[in-house]
């Protein structure tokens, strides 16, 4: 059986991709890393967009909040619509750490020593981590690369007025920010009943079928990168007058 490895800060979208893997290859080995703190995020942001810029994502953050509740009756119908499954699955061993960064993560990795490794929603994997494994590291991206990278790239799109190219792409990972070559890319289709929230549950269920062609081709040795000919950009977070501008101006929730 081939042994693969999930790296992920475990959440509804990355078990939908990981309960996908389960149904098609059986169970996989979670590395699970713990959210990163609030207070060190915002340090870190700080630095690079300054206090005003923070000081608006903190306030969408807290609004994500009641966006949620009010989202429950949409996620419930995108779960029926793609049959897909959010829930933690007990069949999957789950090893944590703190940081994918962390030697804990590197042992954990070693000990298991997987045939390819899946990345879904973690921090940026540093060089020391990425040189100690010697097989494929494959990443899930909610955004089309490399024109969305970072952040929430499908709700980029959107609010940029581009459409066409809001979606997911699977990708090997280097040490950039989603710059690592592309190996498979889906669109979606946002309804009004979508916003912020709504749309990670939508590009978790397209994502399902390129994360496992992309584990098959790892393990099969056939991994083919493909060509984007599209900008590159890296995005954020929104901040609060932001998103309820382009909300208002352009019903993008």
């Amino acid at each position: 059986m081939a042994r693969i490895a999930v790296v992920t800060v475990p959440s509804p979208q990355s078990w939908i991709i990981v309960n996908a893997l389960v149904k098609f290859f059986g169970p996989v080995t979670i590395v699970a890393e713990e959210r990163e703190s609030k207070l060190t995020l915002i340090r870190r942001r700080m630095r690079r967009q300054g206090v005003i810029t923070i000081l608006g994502q903190i306030g969408f953050v807290l609004f994500q909040r009641l966006l949620a509740q009010k989202s429950r009756k949409r996620i419930g119908e995108i779960i029926a619509e793609y049959g897909i499954d959010p829930n933690p699955n007990a069949a999957c061993e789950m090893i944590k750490v703190g940081s994918v960064n962390s030697d804990a993560c590197r042992a954990a990795l070693a000990k298991l020593a997987p045939d390819v490794v899946l990345v879904v929603g973690t921090r940026i994997i540093g060089k020391e981590t990425l040189s100690s494994i010697t097989v494929p590291v494959i990443n899930f991206h909610s955004g089309i690369n490399p024109k969305y990278r970072g952040q929430a790239g499908g709700y980029w799109a959107l609010a940029m007025g581009d459409p066409d190219n809001a979606g997911v792409t699977v990708h090997l990972v280097d040490e950039g920010v989603d710059t690592g070559a592309v190996l498979y890319q889906a669109r979606f289709k946002a309804t009004p009943r979508d916003n912020f929230i709504t749309y990670f549950f939508t590009q978790a269920a397209i994502a399902r079928p390129l994360a496992i062609t992309a584990v098959e081709d790892a393990l099969a040795g056939r991994l083919k990168p493909v060509k984007v000919d599209l900008p590159s950009q890296q995005f954020y977070h929104p901040t609060l007058w932001f998103y309820l501008w382009t909300a208002w101006t352009k019903g993008v929730w």
